[in-house]
């Protein structure tokens, strides 16, 4: 069962004017629900205020398992399950297993990154996404609002400034 969302979307078409839009909008205390566009635009984070990701340290921890699972498994079947004497070789010798403990890092943050990304951004096999407007996946831009629990006047107040930094288009949308 999915709920609908009441958005308020206004249409741009050029990126500059989409960030002077959004900075003027929230400088007016106004909230935005998001901001779609069909490229990446830079400075655009910083004019939504977005804090940064945490991705980077959740491939840390990752990485970290990765290491540590590799070198307590080398460590427990070289040591403990199948010792091998091999010409007075010491059984616990790390350099040999530097390659293999370097590449069980690598795969666990790739694999860990991958799924903490789908998971935060709820993507999953099968899921079908809701576009705001088709155009902003070729040339168009598209802001946000949420109208759940909105009155006409703040409707009206958010259109007049949507319009006034440069939308093309202003439009009620249910999703």
């Amino acid at each position: 069962m999915s709920t609908t969302k009441n958005l308020l979307v206004g249409i741009f078409d050029d990126d500059h004017t989409l960030i002077h839009a959004v900075e003027h909008i929230r400088h007016d205390g106004y909230k935005i629900g998001d901001v779609f566009t069909p490229f990446p635009v830079h400075g655009l984070e910083h004019a939504l205020d977005l804090r940064p990701t945490k991705l980077h340290t959740a491939g840390f921890m990752f990485g970290a398992t990765g290491t540590t699972f590799a070198l307590s498994f080398i460590t427990w079947i070289s040591t403990i399950n199948y010792p091998v004497n091999i010409g007075g070789k010491p059984h616990f010798s790390l350099p040999a297993w530097i390659p293999i403990t370097f590449e069980m890092t690598v795969l666990f943050a790739a694999w860990g990154m991958t799924l903490s990304f789908y998971y935060l951004c709820k993507l999953w096999p099968g899921k079908v996404n809701k576009i705001v407007d088709p155009r902003t996946t070729d040339h168009l831009f598209a802001m946000t609002f949420d109208l759940d629990g909105k009155d006409e006047a703040y409707i009206d107040k958010v259109s007049g400034l949507l319009k006034s930094n440069g939308a093309i288009e202003i439009y009620k949308k249910e999703l």
